[in-house]
């Protein structure tokens, strides 16, 4: 994307989400434009380093790989596959061929192609994966049924999705602020320390930061994906949330309150910085316009997860794996 392009997209994608007075609706019929803008605005925002991550990334890669019993020459399909970084190391670890596919033309320019409508016959793939793609679809039931239809029979699918848990209460107040309130008035003060340098004091109900800071159209619960999998086709072999196995919790490195020198960039003094800093490369045309305002949407969304995550009614890490049947009349 051209510096120029930045500001337009992030004005775009704003209008979207309920937070700017977007609607769901329109979030599922222009789902394909929403998330596409979404990663062309944050893909460099989610580069990390670090061995100790890329090791936990690596393990994540290889237990899919297992878990489908990836045999060499297989040919496999990653659903969603953003820059390729877990392709190449699936690829790498099973000796598959595996076809990247991805909506997103900034994340990749070959092999462009929509998860809801894709380029392959019936049966063409021995595998299918998907790692935290298929919450961005805006009908699960068809996202799964073209996955099935690309499928091999007897084949399985594994996946890592998004989901609202079991925990989540529609009508607990406290959880409705982190998915489903409303905004009802947004009052802001801006304070200005030095040039260029300011922080904004808000007052507000919010809804859906989740969504809004991750790109999704909506978030859908645990059982609605499972139920969506026996609908198209599919047989559960088996499914958890591994968020609840961790030693630590899954949202501690963005976590404000949780300080950190590995990740200070996460922290509440670093993303303060970050922003700033931001604002100042835009001011002097480093950074392209709306680069800041990238960094808020994902901040928010960083607020939703951990907010989530602490009441128990969020996961980014609900696993489950599906075979095919053999035969089917869906």
């Amino acid at each position: 994307m051209e510096k120029k392009e930045v500001l337009t997209a992030v004005d775009k994608y704003e209008r979207y989400h309920i937070w700017y007075g977007g609607k769901e609706e329109e979030r599922k019929s222009n789902y394909a434009d929403m998330v596409n803008k979404f990663y062309d605005l944050v893909t460099i925002f989610y580069e990390w380093k670090g061995e100790t991550l890329q090791n936990s990334l690596k393990r994540h890669e290889h237990f899919i790989a297992l878990e489908l019993g990836l045999k060499p020459g297989q040919k496999v399909l990653d659903i969603g596959c953003g820059i390729g970084g877990p392709l190449r190391e699936i690829s790498r670890f099973s000796y598959t061929s595996i076809t990247g596919l991805n909506n997103s033309e900034y994340q990749i320019s070959r092999a462009k192609a929509d998860f809801m409508n894709m380029p392959f016959p019936d049966n063409s793939f021995d595998a299918a994966y998907a790692i935290e793609a298929t919450c961005h679809a805006p009908d699960v039931v068809a996202c799964y049924k073209e996955i099935c239809r690309v499928l091999k029979p007897g084949q399985c699918f594994a996946a890592y999705e998004w989901c609202m848990t079991d925990a989540f209460d529609p009508n607990n107040k406290e959880h409705q602020r982190i998915k489903v309130v409303p905004i009802f008035v947004e009052v802001v003060w801006s304070v200005t320390l030095v040039p260029f340098f300011q922080f904004d004091i808000k007052f507000l109900i919010c809804r859906k930061k989740i969504e809004l800071g991750n790109g999704l159209p909506n978030i859908r619960l645990t059982r609605e994906c499972l139920d969506a999998l026996k609908k198209t086709g599919f047989e559960v072999v088996w499914e958890r949330d591994l968020a609840l196995d961790s030693p630590i919790p899954w949202y501690l490195p963005i976590d404000t309150s949780h300080f950190s020198l590995r990740n200070f960039h996460l922290t509440g003094i670093g993303r303060f910085f970050n922003r700033n800093m931001l604002v100042v490369l835009e001011k002097i045309g480093i950074a392209p316009k709306g680069s800041q305002r990238v960094h808020v949407f994902l901040d928010k969304g960083a607020e939703g997860l951990v907010a989530g995550g602490k009441k128990g009614i969020f996961t980014p890490s609900y696993f489950f794996l599906a075979r095919k049947l053999l035969s089917t009349t869906k």
